[in-house]
């Protein structure tokens, strides 16, 4: 085989490969950049800002990024990640001892119970057993609310690192191809240097030449 058709052949199989890597990272782009608009437009609709620094509690001090973000309104994966760890997490480990809304559950069931057979047996402690299925029943609300934002936020953080991994993947592809249209090309000038006539001979064939 001529020297020239195998520079030709190689060079129009790495500019169809780049052409190929081209594409794949237009659709990775294409990928990223939905899931982080449709991020950013879904948190943004929430109206949700994180608590300005002056007034963090100490606890809430602690948290590096609720520090950094203070004042901020919550708009992308990364800061959903934190409000939803970093602040929500904070405060429901402060309500009923850091029960979730299952552990309270069971309690919750059993203070009606109690309160039902109370209420037949015309009991004296009547008022405070059902002052406390009040406050348990109160506390379970709130965890369940706050358990909720908490998974939709990190939903939406998991979402976001789609599109960062999308970002990235193109990113490759992008890199990939220039250096395939690089190699390319190189290929098409030694190609065009090369004489017409010039045969590829093996390094074995070459060795015995010499």
């Amino acid at each position: 085989m001529k020297r020239r058709t195998l520079d030709l052949l190689f060079s129009i199989g790495g500019l169809g490969l780049a052409v190929l890597l081209l594409v794949v990272g237009v659709v990775l782009t294409t990928n990223a950049n939905f899931a982080n608009n449709y991020v950013h437009d879904q948190l943004a609709a929430q109206h949700i800002s994180f608590k300005p620094a002056g007034q963090l509690t100490d606890e809430e001090r602690k948290s590096a990024c609720l520090r950094e973000y203070a004042g901020q309104q919550l708009t992308t994966g990364k800061q959903a990640e934190c409000y939803a760890n970093e602040f929500i997490g904070l405060h429901l480990t402060s309500i009923a001892g850091g029960k979730t809304y299952a552990d309270l559950g069971e309690p919750q069931t059993a203070l009606r119970e109690q309160v039902a057979q109370a209420e037949q047996a015309k009991a004296a402690n009547l008022a405070d057993l059902q002052k406390q299925l009040a406050d348990v029943s109160a506390q379970r609300d709130t965890v369940f609310k706050g358990e909720t934002l908490r998974g939709l936020l990190l939903t939406s953080y998991g979402f976001s690192e789609f599109g960062r991994k999308a970002e990235q993947g193109a990113l490759a592809m992008y890199l990939g191809a220039a250096l395939l249209l690089l190699l390319s090309a190189a290929g098409l000038v030694h190609a065009v240097r090369t004489p017409a006539n010039a045969a590829f001979a093996a390094p074995e064939q070459e060795r015995i030449t010499n």
